[in-house]
């Protein structure tokens, strides 16, 4: 694990040496905050409560395109410069590259999300809000940007460009975003499954509304790991090749 420890702080540091980190933590604090402004800012009337469910419901969109322009580099580049194979021809387990690229995306992802705390903290000056709304709040938008980093990461495994990866992450992402919609159209006790798989509508409203459910935060925990499962099995797959 101390290996997948080193990997991550070298890529977290790499982020941070070229235009990719600054730009994408400064891109989704504008955007954060130009829709903050404009849903919650244009309208008085909203109580704090739907303010803060509203930042949730918009913070939590900029969290999941961003989880996925953050990875399509982390594994796909390094097979497109060819820098993979030395990574796979010396004694580093798969296990430590996958979750050593994940903790780095997820760190600079993390960074972003808090970042913007100060958007609902402007609450307190105009009026009364609850501190635990905002802590679930962010608690949700971290497992929901774990969740979609570790897609990001499986569709970087699979792919041999970043712009492959970019589009096989963003299709597995909406799959799992829309699955809601879809249990629409099923019958139960499939539409029940259906939602239940859905990364973000019933998932993730609890959190959005400040309710701390045991069963969201181990939906999120548990897809996570699958997908970093995933995108390990990959690895080893590609390694005999």
């Amino acid at each position: 694990m101390s290996i997948a420890f080193l990997i991550a702080r070298r890529e977290f540091a790499s982020y941070f040496r070229s235009w990719i980190g600054p730009c994408l933590v400064a891109g989704m604090l504008l955007v954060d905050g130009l829709l903050y402004y404009f849903y919650n800012g244009l309208d008085k009337k909203l109580l704090s409560g739907e303010v803060l469910q509203q930042f949730f419901y918009t913070t939590s969109g900029v969290t999941m395109i961003a989880s996925i322009l953050l990875t399509m580099r982390v594994l796909a580049e390094e097979r497109q410069t060819g820098s993979l194979v030395l990574l796979n021809t010396s004694p580093v387990k798969d296990r430590d590259i996958v979750i050593g690229k994940f903790l780095a995306a997820y760190a600079v992802l993390a960074l972003a999300t808090l970042l913007s705390v100060y958007m609902p903290a402007w609450l307190f000056v105009h009026g009364k809000v609850a501190i635990g709304h905002i802590v679930v709040g962010y608690v949700g938008l971290l497992l929901l940007g774990a969740a979609l980093t570790a897609i990001g990461v499986f569709g970087s495994a699979l792919a041999n460009s970043q712009v492959v990866a970019l589009v096989i992450s963003g299709v597995l992402a909406v799959v799992f975003v829309l699955l809601w919609a879809v249990a629409k159209a099923t019958e139960p006790p499939l539409n029940r499954f259906l939602n239940s798989l859905a990364v973000h509508h019933e998932n993730f409203r609890p959190f959005m509304q400040g309710i701390l459910q045991p069963a969201g935060v181990i939906f999120y925990l548990v897809f996570t790991y699958a997908f970093l499962f995933a995108s390990v099995k990959v690895l080893e797959a590609r390694r005999w090749q």
